[in-house]
């Protein structure tokens, strides 16, 4: 059961590096880089919207598979992280090099920089370091963490919460061609990180002891 406390706390004996969702992590990751690379080659909003779309798409049939196969580990939610940022920066500033109208407004974004610099600077900075906060703790990912916050757990990883932080900027930005509208997003997603990572340090994360396993003892 997703819930059972099998699933949400970590087993050191399944840990490992490849497994059928770290596999299809690396494969969409590799897939979505090369469209940003063609991409940039062809100055397209096409294949970035179409990169953008692979990068989403893969990143749900990933855990979406970990979760079907029981084969969640503590390692692949890490890989999942990065690679899920190294797709976002790719694609990103390639919108910030075609500098691209929107649907509503056709005028170029001419400024379209700074709301996509201040959203990468929270998702690939601020949200990394909460995201990986769940390693203090023996849970198997950030999406078991409301048996350690729930607070925090609803703000950043419920399927609500992990929507508003990934396709609805970009959708908005790319919908309404609208900066300003852009920049509000933004910074309502960089004060909301800043409130949880607040919270993150007021509850503590805790050190692991030097006589923990693995941890030679004075």
């Amino acid at each position: 059961m997703a819930g059972s406390p099998d699933r949400i706390y970590a087993d050191p004996s399944v840990e490992r590096l490849f497994t059928g969702a770290t596999i299809i992590t690396f494969v969409r990751t590799a897939i979505t880089l090369a469209i940003a690379v063609w991409a940039a080659y062809d100055a397209s909003l096409t294949w970035i919207v179409i990169g953008l779309v692979t990068y989403w798409v893969g990143d749900s049939i990933d855990g979406e598979w970990a979760r079907w196969r029981d084969c969640e580990t503590r390692m692949g939610a890490v890989v999942d992280m990065m690679c899920d940022r190294l797709s976002c920066g790719a694609l990103y500033v390639g919108l910030i090099w075609l500098q691209p109208g929107g649907w509503i407004s056709d005028e170029p974004m001419t400024w379209i920089g700074i709301p996509i610099g201040i959203y990468l600077f929270e998702f690939m900075v601020i949200d990394m370091y909460l995201s990986l906060a769940f390693l203090a703790w023996p849970i198997r990912s950030p999406n078991y963490f409301h048996v350690i916050d729930r607070r925090i757990y609803l703000w950043n990883w419920s399927r609500i919460g992990k929507a508003a932080n990934s396709g609805a900027f970009a959708v908005i930005l790319l919908v309404s061609g609208w900066v300003w509208l852009g920049t509000l997003i933004a910074v309502a997603l960089l004060v909301l990180k800043c409130v949880s990572l607040r919270w993150l340090l007021q509850l503590g994360i805790p050190i692991p002891s030097r006589g923990s396993e693995g941890v030679p003892a004075a």
